[in-house]
């Protein structure tokens, strides 16, 4: 996107001349990122500002400050990943197998909205989000529930131990994104966005691999596993999931572009 004419910022920014900045800065929903940039702007001086970082190419929902996700506000700031509408298929696939889940866990958080959205449909869960990255984590603090709790570490190092063996649901957002082909993403995600949340390794699975090894450690028996990647990736990470003793499907959804594996444990014998 262009910079924004200096002179634009000259006299106050009305809707109007703020929907034509945008719309010049190539902005297709024009209008409705206006609502939204106005709606967050409590002074000229800070529309300005948004304005301007909009049309440099910051993402809208880091420029108001929130995304839509799952029906709620997700709270997000420079340096975390932005959640993407379509990985609301993995929530809605969780809720499915698991409606009665009574432990959540959300792995690769970011700013939480996995672990924000299935406690919101579930209600009264014990819920652990944990993150590399301590600006997702201060970033997660703000949209989990109270009662919930979030951790820094490396996957699975940041769980509590007590946790072990009684995960209903592991929903993990884990990065996808070959190493060769995060240049070739769009400019709102690559120059934005945490590499950490983008890069998953040669073949973008690197981290789904980890998880999916480790993963029936920490699931209850019936607790399942659920993990977004790409269509050409799905047969490779329904491998790792088997490999791991979880029995997995894919489940896609044509309308938002979503695809997510999902491995189960063994249910318990009966009586025990």
């Amino acid at each position: 996107m262009p910079p924004l004419d200096p002179a634009t910022l000259a006299t106050p920014l009305t809707a109007d001349r703020v929907v034509a900045a945008l719309r010049a800065a190539g902005c297709v929903f024009a209008e409705d990122e206006a609502r939204l940039i106005l709606a967050a702007a409590r002074t000229p001086d800070r529309l300005a500002d948004l304005v301007a970082r909009r049309v440099a190419g910051h993402p809208l929902e880091l420029v108001v400050g929130w995304a839509e996700f799952a029906g709620l506000r997700i709270a997000v700031e420079p340096g975390v990943f932005v959640p993407r509408r379509r990985t609301e298929f993995l929530v809605e696939q969780a809720l499915a197998h698991a409606p009665g889940a009574s432990v959540v866990v959300d792995l690769c958080c970011g700013s939480g909205a996995l672990g924000a959205a299935l406690a919101a449909a579930l209600g009264a869960v014990e819920l652990h989000a944990a993150d590399i990255d301590p600006a997702a984590v201060r970033c997660a603090r703000r949209n989990v529930p109270a009662t919930g709790h979030v951790h820094t570490g490396d996957l699975f190092e940041a769980l509590p131990a007590q946790v072990r063996g009684r995960v209903d649901i592991l929903a993990a957002n884990v990065p996808y994104v070959p190493t060769g082909e995060v240049g070739l993403l769009p400019a709102e995600a690559r120059d934005h966005e945490p590499l950490v949340a983008l890069d998953g390794g040669t073949d973008g699975l690197d981290v789904l691999r980890r998880v999916a090894a480790e993963a029936p450690r920490w699931l209850a028996p019936g607790g399942c596993l659920l993990v977004e990647t790409s269509e050409r990736q799905s047969d490779a990470a329904l491998d790792a999931f088997t490999r791991a003793g979880l029995t997995a499907h894919l489940a896609t959804d044509d309308a938002r572009g979503a695809t997510v594996v999902l491995g189960v444990t063994a249910a318990a014998a009966p009586g025990r």
